[in-house]
């Protein structure tokens, strides 16, 4: 598919490997949009201090396009839909699945990332006197028992919604790569450790997941968690 120019100019997208703006330039890459990338060392309000003059937040993903400044990874993918008409890799408001199209991109991160984020903040990002491994194992279990939707929902399709790749797939998939990189794929149910691999064996994913690991400070690592029998009921 030929690649997509903005009317005005190229949107640009300030990303670190392995970090939720994978969610955004995944979806760039799909689409075939041409864009600006500037890769920075995570997180960067702490190894790259300038970067607080783009976007105060100091969080990644930071995207603009034109005008519009967005911080969220999920709805950058909803937004790029929308903005460039690419229903190829999204539902129109009329689709009988738009509801459920739009729950999953928002559960993607409201749901799934957020515990992880504990998780991986008090196993490795904070120094080792305020690491909480309470905190980590309750946090990963609360991950684990949120995947119950998805475990249920998976099972005999390949994508999410509408029998086709949107752009809720890759908002879930990350945050089942997220889980893989700290070591919590080793408790996917089979059907989701299936679409996880699927998914992530796109040319679009392959692609764009290495970008920027050869001069990344910090990229997760698999946490030691004890077995969680029975977590499913």
């Amino acid at each position: 598919m030929a690649a997509i120019l903005s009317p005005k100019t190229k949107p640009k997208l300030w990303h670190c490997y392995t970090s939720r703006s994978l969610r955004a330039l995944w979806a760039l890459e799909e689409m075939g949009i041409e864009h600006e990338l500037e890769v920075l060392p995570f997180p960067p309000r702490m190894f790259q201090r300038d970067y607080l003059d783009v976007n105060a937040l100091g969080t990644v993903p930071y995207f603009v396009d034109g005008d519009t400044h967005m911080t969220e990874s999920s709805a950058i993918g909803l937004y790029l839909v929308e903005r460039y008409q690419r229903y190829d890799f999204g539902l129109k408001v009329d689709h009988p699945e738009y509801g459920d199209y739009l729950n999953w991109l928002f559960h993607s991160d409201a749901t799934l990332t957020f515990p992880q984020t504990l998780v991986l903040r008090y196993s490795q990002l904070e120094p080792p006197e305020r690491r909480q491994p309470q905190v980590v194992e309750d946090y990963y279990k609360w991950f684990l028992a949120r995947l119950k939707r998805l475990n249920n929902h998976i099972a005999g399709r390949e994508f999410l919604c509408a029998e086709r790749f949107t752009v809720a797939d890759i908002a879930v998939a990350y945050a089942l790569y997220l889980g893989d990189g700290l070591g919590l794929s080793q408790f996917y149910e089979p059907q989701v450790l299936d679409y996880f691999q699927r998914m992530t064996a796109r040319a679009a994913f392959q692609k764009t997941e290495a970008i920027g690991k050869e001069t990344s400070l910090f990229s997760p690592t698999p946490y030691p968690f004890a077995n969680v029998p029975n977590l499913f009921g």
